[in-house]
């Protein structure tokens, strides 16, 4: 029987078909050559700068297009500062750092970032990790044990549930931002060391986690609380030290974890805390041992860029007045925006297909969008799609990333 290849996704093609492990399932290779028109989306070739307008190639040709999937929210990528701080650790250290932190590959550049983000977000401690992904699956694995329970919002991103699945301790989810299903899902396992887990804001919803209520709620069944500020780092809080900040929690959450490679515009992970717990990390996070540490010229570019995002408040200003605007514009324009209450907006778009036409012909006008699909985004049973939408200010642009499902 013919399966009409819309109706599949990538949870489809996770069984082996064939004898030998290192070769793609078949019905996938058929899957993607079926839906060519889709995967043509993805994997991009950038020809210039990640700035606000910029030169892309699509369908053979460099293509003009206005920048809409980044990262890049203050604009800090691309800051002659930045660069120029780059530029001078390129000479004065090298490109690459040659060696895990724990043996070879430690510099007074990082150290001076350890120093600085510590003090940002007023901790004992911090350390650097090469990866924003590995920086959560490392922290999360290594803090956690096979007696433990690791309780996980159902929007958690993949990293925090691999870190999780790594430590092999018992896991269990509760409905997105949901304080009663939090409530059920520690009641379920009392007596055991729990540890909450989640994010100040979800990238696939664009809405912030719901921070006080969580954490009340697992401080009363003496639990710790574990937030992921990847995406609200630098870009939240009156001082940019992310949403714990904005909504007055700092004080009750033991470790900050953030990543570099959003509202900083480089890449890499941090975690910040006490002395004995980030020492403890250092020795158990498996991605920091035993990867090479961050090249020293990132380090150095993300220190100009730390020191920017702090001292000029205007940016994260711009950049909230920004999503303000654009939410406005598309209530009036009657598109369905999910949960979204950030610069980060998730477009419902109805179904897959649609989805990548859609992709395709905003493309062909100039404007670069990128779908996202399961995993990144959940499944549906009623077929619901998502979009993301995401605002950076440079230029005053809108970035927008298409996402569905």
């Amino acid at each position: 029987m013919k399966v009409d290849p819309a109706k599949l996704s990538l949870s489809n093609f996770i069984a082996g078909e064939t004898n030998d492990p290192l070769s793609a399932p078949p019905s996938f290779t058929n899957w993607m050559r079926a839906g060519a028109f889709a995967a043509e989306l993805y994997e991009p070739e950038l020809l210039a700068t990640a700035d606000a307008r910029t030169t892309i190639s699509y369908n053979g040709k460099r293509r003009s297009v206005i920048n809409l999937c980044s990262y890049n929210y203050l604009g800090l990528a691309n800051r002659p500062e930045v660069i120029a701080a780059a530029h001078e650790a390129l000479k004065t250290h090298g490109l690459g750092a040659c060696g895990s932190p724990m043996l070879s590959g430690m510099t007074d550049l990082h150290r001076e970032l350890e120093r600085r983000v510590a003090k940002f977000l007023g901790r004992e401690d911090a350390m650097l990790f090469n990866s924003g992904f590995g920086g959560a699956l490392g922290t999360i694995s290594g803090l956690l044990r096979k007696t433990d329970v690791a309780i996980l919002d159902n929007r958690s991103h993949l990293s925090l549930r691999d870190g999780a699945l790594l430590a092999r301790c018992r896991t269990e989810k509760f409905e997105h931002n949901d304080a009663a299903s939090l409530e059920a899902a520690l009641q379920r396992h009392r007596g055991r060391r729990q540890l909450v887990i989640v994010e100040g804001i979800y990238s696939m919803d664009g809405d912030f986690g719901n921070l006080k209520e969580l954490i009340e709620v697992a401080e009363s069944h003496g639990a710790r609380v574990f937030v992921d500020e990847a995406h609200s780092m630098l870009a939240c809080g009156d001082h940019g030290r992310g949403a714990a900040e904005m909504f007055g929690v700092e004080e009750r959450i033991p470790l900050i974890y953030g990543t570099f490679s959003k509202a900083f515009g480089a890449l890499g992970g941090f975690v910040a805390g006490c002395k004995e717990t980030i020492q403890y990390l250092r020795f158990y996070a498996h991605p920091y041992v035993y990867s090479c540490a961050l090249p020293p010229v990132v380090v150095a570019a993300i220190l100009k860029a730390l020191e920017i995002g702090t001292s000029e408040t205007d940016l994260r200003k711009q950049l909230w007045e920004n999503a303000d605007y654009f939410h406005k514009q598309l209530r009036e324009l009657g598109i369905d925006t999910g949960r979204s209450t950030t610069y980060i907006m998730p477009i419902v778009i109805g179904d897959r297909e649609r989805m990548y036409r859609l992709g395709h012909e905003l493309r062909r006008r100039g404007l670069w969008v990128a779908p996202v699909d399961y995993p990144a985004v959940p499944q549906s049973k009623n077929s619901r799609r998502h979009a993301e939408r995401r605002f950076e200010n440079q230029g005053g642009r809108l970035p927008v990333t298409l996402q569905g499902i």
